[in-house]
C-alpha cells in the first residue's frame, strides 16, 4: 500500500470525463468495481460517486504498474494517473464509455477484502445484510445518487424559503417533555440527577415562542425524534422541513408551500407543478377514500349502500346500520380477473382492520358470481349494483361494521387492488390538501378526548360554541398535504389567546395545576402579546422517498434504523457503563416472566 501525497489530489471525477477530455492528462481517485486480466491487457473500471471510467494498462504500460494493476481486486482504493484516449470498443452501457485512461502512474492506496455482497445494484441483497455493512450499501451507484438528492432537495429548500422571506433558526434538542402524540425519548441529567431532558418529538412549542418573539417567518431542517412503533415511512429519528408564519391564514400557509413544491419540482424533477392543488374536507375525503390522506390517482371510491339494505333480511348488513355502524363498497374496475385466491387473501387482509369478513360480488363474461347476493332480495340486488355502476370485469367489495372499522378497511383495500392491478405509478404526482379535521378525537378506552392534531391547534370560529356541548362535531383549522396516499406534511392554525388555549386544556382533561406544570411558560409568555399564526412541518425523509420512487424512506436516510428500532451496523442501543448510570443516579430493573 502505498502513500497518498498532495501531488496525488483528484483533478476529474471518474462520471464526469468524456470525449472532450481526449488527450488530458488526469489523475482520478476510488474505488476498483472489476479488474479483467486479458494477458497482455489489464482494464480496472474505478468508480467513485460520479460514475465509472476504465483504466487502460497494456504492453507500454512499466512493469511495476502492470504488475500492481494484476494484483487489483473488488473495492481496493486506487489513484491513477494518464491521459484520456478514445476507446476502441465502446461500452454503451456507461456514460464514460467512449473513453479510458492509459494509465502511468498508479497507486494503490488500500486492499479490500472480499465484501459480502457485490457493490453494484443488481442482485438481491437482504435487508439487514444491507444495514450490517451500510458503509458498503451506500457505496452502490443507486444509494449514492438517493444521498446526493436528498442534499439537493435540502439545499433547494433552504434556497426557496430563504427568497421568500424565512429566518433559518435552530430550536434545542433537549427540552423540557411535553405530550405531543407518541412517546417521548428521555435524555437523564447528570447535573441535575433525577431529572430528564426529551428529545424534541418536534420543534412545535418552539417555533410558536419564536412567532411570539417576533420573527414572523420562521424555517429549520429540524430532527425530531419519536419512541414509537416503525413502519415502511416511520422512523424513530427523522427529519422535518419546519416552517411558521405569523399575521397569516392557512390560505396563506397553503399558497407558501404549493409554491414550495412547484419550486422543487422545477429545480429538481424539472417538471412544472399545476397549482393551486385540489382541497378537500376531512369529512369528504373519508366519504369517498376512507382515509384522511387519499391516493386520488385512481378511482374506487367507496359508495354508502346502507339506506338500501338497513331493512334487508340479511343480518349482516342491516345488524350493522342498526348498531350504528354502516354498509359501504367499492367498484373495482377489472378486478372480476382476481381468482377466489386472490379474494380470500382481500378478505385476509381485511380482517388485518378489525373488518369481520368481506363480501363481494364480480361480473366476469356476462356471468356474476358473489358471496352476498344470494342473501339479499331481487331489488336490493338490483339497487346495490346499479349505485355501483356494475359493469362486465367489476369486482364490488363490501364492508358491513362501524364506520371506523368500515373506512380503514375499504381505505386499505382500494389501494391495495388498485397495487394488485398496477395502476399506482410512482412518478404520477397527485397532491391535495385535507381540510378541517375534527379538532379532538374519543377514545372509547380511556373514555375521554385527546387532540387529533396536537393541544394548540385552533378551532374553526362558526364551531367554538360546541366545544364543551358537542366537541366531537368540532372542526379544526387544521391541513395535511397528501401526495399520491402519503401524508407529506401537516399544520394547522394556533391557539394565540390565553383564554382559549386553557379552554382547550380543559376539554382534553388536563387541569390548570397539570397545565402550569407542563405548559406554564408557555401560559406565561400569552399574557405579552401573541400574534395569530399558522404553521406546517413537511417529512423530508417522505418527500425525497415519493420524488424518487421509493416506498421505503430507509432508502434515502443514510444511517436508518431497522425495524425493531436499531441500529444493525453499530448494534446500537446497547448497554451502559454501569459507572455511568450510577453518576446519574439510574439504576436498571430486571424484568422477571410471572
Amino acid at each position: 500500500m502505498e502513500i497518498f501525497e498532495k501531488n496525488d489530489s483528484r483533478t476529474h471525477y471518474c462520471g464526469t470525463l468524456s470525449k472532450a477530455n481526449v488527450g488530458e492528462r488526469v489523475c482520478v481517485l476510488g474505488w476498483a468495481q472489476k479488474q479483467r486480466d486479458l494477458g497482455s491487457l489489464i482494464f480496472i473500471d474505478l468508480r467513485d460517486r460520479s460514475g465509472i471510467v476504465q483504466l487502460a494498462f497494456d504492453e507500454n504500460t512499466e512493469k511495476e504498474i502492470f504488475d500492481k494493476a494484476f494484483i487489483v481486486r473488488a473495492e481496493f482504493v486506487l489513484c491513477a494517473k494518464g491521459v484520456v484516449r478514445e476507446r476502441a470498443t465502446v461500452n454503451k452501457n456507461i456514460p464514460t464509455g467512449d473513453i479510458e485512461i492509459v494509465v502511468d502512474e498508479f497507486k494503490i492506496l488500500n486492499k479490500a477484502q472480499t465484501p459480502p455482497f457485490e457493490i453494484t445494484d443488481s442482485g438481491d441483497v437482504k435487508a439487514e445484510l444491507r444495514m450490517k455493512h451500510r458503509y458498503l450499501d451506500l457505496r452502490r451507484p443507486s444509494m449514492q445518487n438517493n444521498i446526493i438528492a436528498r442534499s439537493k432537495i435540502t439545499n433547494l429548500t433552504r434556497n426557496y424559503f430563504n427568497e421568500n422571506g424565512f429566518i433559518d433558526i435552530e430550536t434545542p434538542n433537549l427540552i423540557r417533555p411535553t405530550p405531543e402524540g407518541a412517546r417521548d425519548y428521555l435524555v437523564p441529567s447528570r447535573v441535575h440527577k433525577g431529572n430528564f431532558y426529551a428529545l424534541p418529538q418536534s420543534p412545535q412549542i418552539y417555533k410558536q415562542l419564536l412567532m411570539y418573539s417576533g420573527f414572523d417567518r420562521y424555517i429549520q431542517i429540524a430532527r425530531c425524534f419519536r419512541d414509537e412503533d416503525l413502519r415502511a415511512d416511520r422512523q424513530p429519528e427523522f427529519t422535518q422541513i419546519d416552517m411558521e408564519i405569523s399575521f397569516t391564514t392557512e390560505d396563506e400557509v397553503m399558497a407558501i408551500n404549493e409554491g414550495f413544491m412547484a419550486y422543487i419540482f422545477k429545480h429538481f424533477m424539472g417538471k412544472e407543478l399545476k397549482t393551486p392543488f385540489l382541497r378537500m374536507t376531512w369529512h369528504e375525503a373519508m366519504e369517498r377514500y376512507g382515509s384522511d390522506k387519499p391516493d386520488i390517482r385512481f378511482g374506487f371510491e367507496l359508495n354508502n349502500i346502507s339506506d338500501i339494505v338497513k331493512d334487508s333480511e340479511f343480518k349482516v348488513f342491516s345488524g350493522a346500520v342498526q348498531n350504528g355502524g354502516s354498509v359501504r363498497a367499492i367498484n373495482v374496475k377489472g378486478g372480476a380477473k382476481f381468482s377466489r385466491k386472490e379474494i380470500d387473501s382481500l378478505t385476509e387482509k381485511a380482517k388485518h382492520y378489525h373488518a369481520k369478513g368481506l363480501a363481494w360480488l364480480k361480473k366476469a363474461n356476462g356471468e356474476i358470481s358473489s358471496s352476498y347476493a344470494k342473501f339479499l332480495t331481487e331489488n336490493e340486488n338490483n339497487a346495490i349494483n346499479e349505485r355501483l355502476m356494475l359493469e362486465d370485469g367489476d369486482l364490488i367489495l363490501v364492508v358491513a361494521d362501524k364506520n371506523k372499522v368500515v373506512f380503514d378497511t375499504l381505505g386499505a383495500l382500494r389501494c391495495e387492488c388498485a397495487k394488485r392491478l398496477g395502476l399506482l405509478d410512482p412518478f404520477d404526482f397527485k397532491f391535495l390538501w385535507v381540510t378541517e379535521f375534527p379538532l379532538f378525537e374519543y377514545s372509547e378506552e380511556d373514555g375521554r378526548y385527546y387532540a387529533m392534531h396536537h393541544p394548540f391547534t385552533a378551532p374553526m370560529t362558526e364551531d367554538y360554541h360546541l366545544i364543551d356541548t358537542d366537541p366531537g362535531k368540532v372542526r379544526a383549522r387544521a391541513y395535511d398535504i397528501v401526495l399520491n396516499g402519503t401524508e407529506l406534511g401537516g399544520g394547522s392554525v394556533r391557539i394565540n389567546t390565553t383564554e382559549m388555549q386553557e379552554h382547550m386544556f380543559s376539554v382534553l382533561g388536563i387541569s390548570k395545576e397539570d397545565a402550569q406544570e407542563k405548559f406554564g411558560f408557555l401560559l406565561e409568555a400569552f399574557k405579552y402579546g401573541v400574534p395569530p399564526h399558522a404553521g406546517l412541518a413537511f417529512g423530508l425523509d417522505r418527500l425525497v422517498t415519493l420524488l424518487l420512487g421509493h416506498e421505503d424512506i430507509r432508502d434515502v436516510i443514510a444511517f436508518p434504523k431497522a425495524q425493531n428500532a436499531s441500529e444493525i451496523m453499530s448494534k446500537c442501543p446497547s448497554y451502559a457503563n454501569p459507572a455511568d448510570l450510577e453518576e446519574l443516579g439510574i439504576a436498571i430493573i430486571e424484568q422477571t416472566e410471572e
